[in-house]
């Protein structure tokens, strides 16, 4: 069976315009192909500043998705005088459920954060609130929570990033489609249900 990997980050707002996209093409394509979620590590570590200049990107970006995917938007953030705009958590947090409960659990995990994230203004780089997303649909977190701070992790989220990389998935979303054969075709950026209907099935053809 040919292998999808659709890499995206938690905290990237195209990745959000592309939720509803991904679960199309789950449900359409399970039986073509195997698909696989990679996060990518968009920002780790604070590397933007929270300043004016930061919030008035960020706004305008936002809105330029809403209008071409029609995802919801929650503009509470922009109101914080202080914000680490850091995606590492969420992405650990999502390898987490990757790990503990596989492929489907961890893509309804990941398009529930960002719904808290975008929708509703949440802040997403505080584990506990991470932990409780997980007990909401999932049940009991100490598992979760134990896991989650464990090098092991660590490890298989740093691969992730560098496995996003080396598929040349340098912008989210991106999915990388990679056939019988290991030939492998990496496309970078948003695409609507309908380009991705096109894309997979003219690939399998």
């Amino acid at each position: 069976m040919r292998e999808l990997f659709v890499v995206v980050d938690p905290m990237c707002s195209w990745c959000w315009g592309f939720a509803p996209v991904i679960e199309k093409v789950r449900e359409g394509f399970t039986d073509m192909y195997r698909i696989s979620l990679v996060v990518g590590g968009l920002r780790t570590k604070g590397e933007m500043v929270w300043d004016e200049a930061a919030k008035s990107y960020l706004k305008a970006h936002w809105k330029e998705v809403a209008a071409r995917t029609g995802q919801p938007f929650d503009e509470a953030l922009f109101a914080k005088s202080d914000f680490v705009y850091d995606t590492y958590p969420a992405c650990k947090a999502v390898v987490t459920v990757r790990e503990l409960l596989g492929e489907d659990a961890a893509f309804k995990y990941l398009h529930t954060i960002q719904h808290a994230f975008y929708a509703q203004g949440i802040d997403i780089t505080n584990a506990r609130l991470l932990y409780g997303y997980y007990e909401q649909l999932f049940g009991n977190s100490g598992k979760f929570a134990f896991m989650y701070g464990t090098e092991r992790i660590e490890t298989l989220m740093m691969h992730d990033f560098a496995k996003a990389r080396s598929m040349g998935a340098t912008a989210f979303p991106s999915v990388v489609i990679v056939d019988t054969d290991g030939h492998m075709v990496c496309q970078k950026g948003y695409r609507s249900v309908e380009e991705m209907n096109r894309l997979l099935k003219d690939t399998h053809a």
